[in-house]
């Protein structure tokens, strides 16, 4: 399947669900008024280091596998795309998400990345902590670490999390190590949550925090809800490896 380049994505001309998503995705980016929170998205859509994808329902038993043939290439070759780069997942919307709640997405976001980690032959890293509860644990496949941020077309108060369509964003950690050593990193965050709270119609999320800090566990940032709560457990277990 193809990663698709906003360059490539500008020129589609048939009507179809895939232009709807992206336009939508763009209209959001370019936005003079409401500006999207996260600066350095915005500026890795500017810069066409943003790599796109259209997927089927998460409903579809064939979405994981494409999901994991995609990463796989698109964590190969993520470095060569440039320091603001990610991958964007558009997912196909099906009558069945009519009324979905916003917790049911959440289970469809775990359920999609469990699966996703089912099918992943790397062992996970040793470094990282296998235990979701641990500050230092975050989503890997084939051995490359992620951040991952999910929206939906449920969210309505915090709209930094609505999207027409199920939106994943998955991005390196090397992206975000990379991002906090360039000059005026610290005053750029500082404009993020500004522009966080004056995005959403609730407060950011108490879950929001920096990776690594005591307090903080990554898995709560990748799904907010609408209000401001959150998941006691995380659903994701690392599988065990066979010992060779």
């Amino acid at each position: 399947m193809h990663l698709y380049t906003k360059s490539e994505l500008e020129h589609i001309q048939d009507k179809s669900w895939q232009l709807d998503a992206y336009r939508a995705f763009h209209e959001k980016f370019i936005n003079k008024t409401y500006k999207f929170p996260c600066i350095p998205a915005t500026q890795g859509y500017q810069l066409d280091q943003l790599r796109f994808v259209f997927l089927p329902s998460p409903l579809n038993s064939e979405t994981s596998s494409y999901l994991a043939e995609l990463l796989e290439h698109y964590g190969k070759k993520a470095k060569k795309i440039g320091d603001y780069t990610s991958l964007v997942l558009f997912l196909e919307r099906t009558k069945k998400e009519e009324g979905l709640s916003v917790t049911a997405y959440e289970d469809w976001f775990w359920n999609l990345l469990q699966e996703v980690h089912e099918i992943d032959s790397t062992p996970w890293p040793e470094e990282i902590p296998q235990d979701p509860h641990d500050p230092l644990w975050e989503y890997c496949f084939n051995g490359e670490r992620y951040f991952l941020f999910c929206a939906t077309p449920s969210h309505e108060k915090r709209q930094s999390r609505y999207f027409p369509f199920m939106m994943l964003a998955i991005t390196p950690r090397w992206v975000f190590q990379t991002f906090l050593e360039k000059p005026g990193a610290g005053k750029i965050k500082g404009q993020i949550r500004e522009r966080l709270t004056k995005y959403d119609a609730v407060a950011p999320h108490p879950d929001l925090n920096v990776y690594g800090s005591d307090d903080n566990y990554e898995y709560k940032q990748y799904f907010l809800r609408d209000d401001q709560s959150s998941s006691r457990k995380c659903p994701f277990h690392v599988k065990k490896h066979p010992k060779s």
